[in-house]
């Protein structure tokens, strides 16, 4: 995250003495990434924030493998998967390999009665339904309908939603989820032909400081185990902090298209980047304005990636029979493009009020036993005529 950002109290100085009003000191804790060279933060404790009072059972999450070596493109239904109560139940994960884990979840209460950290892996939630409130220990993030959450790993939190239809995708990246450089100047500023910038940031604001002693539940994710820790201190002790690395929000509303006189390909709507992913955002906008422009997307090859498109409103013009909720998984090593007619009547049109997110993964993706069981089955003849 290259802005710089605080929030509460801190001392004038880092790794300097920072007492509380009774003479006691405040426990500085460096929340940093790669190892001490990539992006940090420095938070201040009411407690020590290493208080193990108990370690409880682990369970097994690792995501259920159907289909390894996939060829099929396919067309999920994820508005199919069935909403549950708990927050980390709801998930599902549908498309998975070494570098990422794309899923959906729909979760009706909020994650109360524990807390959640991915202790190995960045977080990126969609917000497709629903509205609330992410809470951790560096502030609060409201959010919305169209907002993407960037959770760095490591981050302990809560959501909190305002009703009971929510609709989430999300990715799990091994990776960290970074703008994409070819925004920013060396100095890590958005540069003015970027599709967005550092306004559009949703940030930690709100810090709410609870200086409370007994037993606190977090459950830690690592390697595919969700493990049970106890805390003898609440988690969302932090008096204040500062620096590059917190969980932070952005609006796909916010975002920017870039067209052009002739279609423009799928790098102008990137909106993440990975070493091992990219995430593009489709946002309503006008088409290309060339007398003879297609307006639909041009037949190509995916021989590098497997590309992910998740649909959340409106008409996306290059698709026949697609819904909010469906995802379409254009595997590498085919060809894909406009369905039947999508080329031919794009011609003349002016405008897309299409919204999707897109996930291009440079590895192949593996197929879930949940992903089957919402496989409408035979996207992959949708092309023929």
């Amino acid at each position: 995250m290259p802005i710089y950002h605080r929030l509460g109290q801190i001392p004038p100085k880092r790794h300097t003495q920072f007492r509380k009003p009774n003479g006691d000191l405040y426990y500085e804790q460096l929340f940093g990434t790669i190892g001490f060279d990539g992006m940090s933060s420095l938070l201040y404790h009411q407690h020590r924030p290493t208080m193990i009072s108990d370690i409880g059972e682990s369970i097994d999450v690792s995501p259920k493998i159907a289909v390894e070596k996939n060829i099929h493109s396919k067309k999920l239904i994820s508005f199919d998967v069935e909403p549950k109560a708990d927050f980390l139940d709801a998930r599902e994960p549908l498309l998975v390999n070494n570098d990422i884990i794309i899923g959906v979840a729909a979760p009706k209460d909020s994650l109360s009665g524990y807390f959640y950290k991915n202790a190995t892996a960045d977080e990126m939630l969609f917000i497709h339904r629903g509205s609330g409130t992410l809470k951790t220990l560096v502030g609060n993030i409201p959010f919305e309908y169209g907002d993407y959450l960037i959770i760095p790993r490591g981050m302990i939190y809560q959501i909190e939603f305002d009703t009971e239809e929510n609709r989430v995708l999300y990715a799990e990246s091994f990776t960290p989820i970074y703008t994409p450089k070819r925004y920013r100047n060396w100095f890590g500023q958005m540069l003015e032909h970027s599709p967005y910038c550092e306004r559009d940031y949703k940030l930690p604001q709100d810090l709410e400081t609870h200086d409370e002693k007994g037993d606190f539940l977090v459950k830690v994710k690592k390697q595919d185990m969700l493990h049970h820790l106890h805390y003898d201190s609440h988690p969302f002790d932090v008096v204040g902090w500062d620096g590059y690395n917190y969980p932070y929000g952005f609006s796909i509303h916010n975002f920017e298209p870039i067209t052009g006189r002739v279609h423009q390909p799928p790098p102008v709507h990137q909106t993440f980047e990975t070493s091992a992913f990219v995430v593009c955002s489709f946002c309503p906008r006008l088409y290309d304005y060339h007398p003879d422009s297609i307006p639909a997307p041009y037949n190509h090859s995916n021989i590098d990636s497997d590309e992910m498109l998740y649909y959340v409103d409106g008409d996306f013009m290059s698709r026949n029979d697609v819904a909010p909720g469906n995802i379409s998984l254009h595997p590498a090593g085919i060809p894909h493009g406009p369905h039947p007619g999508a080329y031919e009547r794009s011609i003349g049109q002016t405008e897309t009020k299409e919204l999707a997110v897109m996930i291009d993964t440079f590895r192949p993706l593996m197929i879930t036993e949940n992903a089957l069981k919402i496989d409408d089955g035979k996207y992959y003849r949708s092309w023929v005529e």
